[in-house]
């Protein structure tokens, strides 16, 4: 063979790694989540009374809850420096940046003064590492899907990246399972130390991850689409032609409202509320997010089978439905029903809808926006109902914190623009990934 042959060889593509992106995608996410879920769960429980204890019970939980949302709302801006990143210079640059930021913030957390301590500075300390969550969050998702999602083979897309969220959902469960000992501690002991713990215990996360994530190469796709010459940057080629994809993207990211007001508002609700003890309430997602570990990839592989639309669908009409009587089971202290409803909700209903979005947002993209249109379009609707769901439901449940039909509603309302923005999307789930890119391509 002549030199000059060679020279006009194709680079030689890396080959496909579906199981060993899923198991990275889903390490990753995991344990990323459980950092960025372990401050939902202490906000509810402890962050309001030793970061806002001047204020009322409801007032602290509010305030509170606003700090929870902050990280939602700067996600968008995080997407517009991560997403862009991530389709220039490789879904695992992003993956493994974000990681050390999330787990740094959530360490720091972990070692702040608290307002008794420090006053104000303590609780703007505390608002800037969500910041930085917040931040990070908005690029690890949309990287980690996109990477799983162009290494699978085309006929088991929507399973292949659903393990990134099944991930997710087992941090979420991680977090809650970490602060119930915690939670049963005496009230001098949880206030003092206790609630640091799980927050220290990222550094673990860190390690952890890093390992896992170092050894996994860039999917075929992507390293196929950086050898072609972009007419623009990520994020205006995506702004140029995919700005309706990201619209619809963030319409349907708002089905997060029912895992918000889940996790972080009813939680409040039940406990400052109701006055129903804590222990039994952290059980509740812990039992929610188990089946949902079952139930995501299996709802992933149906929707591999008839279709992503008609399954998300169903699972965000279903599990607006259901906030209604989950809110009045807590109202009425019925302690069975409560788990009964909320287990079902949560860990089947909203798995449904949770475990197809990724593929279902990724395939409204091309390979070469592909993080960038889905972290704009994810974290914008996250913003919305990560940001809004856990105040407003907050705020419409009175100033005593015992109102349930307001929030309820508020929730079905949010499903209701779900369901609107997926009946228009394009269904993909029978296309193959080169298909997606012609058909999605401007």
């Amino acid at each position: 063979m002549t030199p000059q042959a060679v020279s006009h060889q194709s680079p030689q593509l890396p080959q496909k790694s579906p199981k060993r992106a899923a198991f990275a995608s889903w390490i990753g996410s995991a344990l990323e989540y459980y950092d960025f879920a372990v401050y939902g769960t202490a906000a509810a429980l402890v962050l309001n009374q030793i970061f806002f204890p001047e204020d009322s019970a409801a007032m602290g939980t509010l305030k509170s809850m606003l700090a929870v949302g902050v990280a939602y709302v700067v996600r968008p801006f995080g997407a517009m420096l991560m997403g862009p990143l991530g389709d220039r210079f490789g879904r695992k640059f992003v993956l493994m940046l974000t990681l050390f930021m999330m787990g740094g913030a959530t360490f720091a957390i972990g070692l702040l003064p608290t307002y008794e301590q420090a006053g104000v500075l303590g609780t703007i300390l505390l608002v800037i590492c969500r910041v930085i969550q917040g931040l990070s969050a908005s690029g690890e998702q949309a990287s980690a899907i996109s990477m799983s999602l162009e290494h699978s083979e085309d006929r088991s897309r929507g399973f292949t990246t659903s393990w990134t969220l099944q991930g997710t959902q087992f941090g979420s469960l991680l977090a809650t399972a970490v602060f119930i000992p915690f939670a049963a501690l005496p009230e001098e002991q949880l206030m003092s130390w206790g609630w640091r713990v799980p927050f220290l215990l990222s550094a673990v996360v860190v390690v952890t991850a890093y390992l896992i994530r170092r050894r996994l190469e860039e999917p075929p796709a992507f390293t196929e689409a950086i050898q072609v010459q972009k007419r623009a940057t990520p994020l205006r080629d995506t702004f140029m032609h995919h700005t309706p994809a990201v619209v619809r993207v963030a319409a349907c990211a708002m089905v997060n409202t029912v895992n918000m007001v889940f996790t972080t508002f009813a939680l409040s609700y039940a406990t400052t509320g109701m006055g129903i003890d804590r222990g039994i309430m952290l059980w509740v997602p812990v039992a929610s997010n188990t089946l949902g570990l079952l139930a995501i990839p299996l709802m992933a592989r149906l929707s591999d089978r008839i279709g992503r639309k008609p399954v998300f669908i169903a699972g965000a009409v279903l599990a607006g439905a259901s906030m209604f009587p989950y809110l009045f089971m807590i109202h009425e202290q019925n302690i069975v029903g409560i788990f009964v409803v909320g287990v079902l909700m949560h860990g089947g209903f909203y798995s449904m809808a949770n475990g197809i979005w990724p593929s279902f947002y990724a395939e409204m993209f091309p390979t070469r926006v592909r993080v960038t249109g889905m972290a704009l379009g994810t974290q914008i609707g996250f913003a919305v109902s990560g940001g809004v769901a856990p105040v407003a439901a907050t705020a419409l449940a009175g100033d005593d914190l015992t109102g349930w039909f307001g929030p309820a509603v508020f929730t079905a309302a949010m499903c209701l623009v779900v369901v609107i923005a997926a009946l228009t999307a394009r269904e993909t789930s029978q296309l193959s990934l080169a298909e997606i890119d012609r058909v999605q391509q401007s």
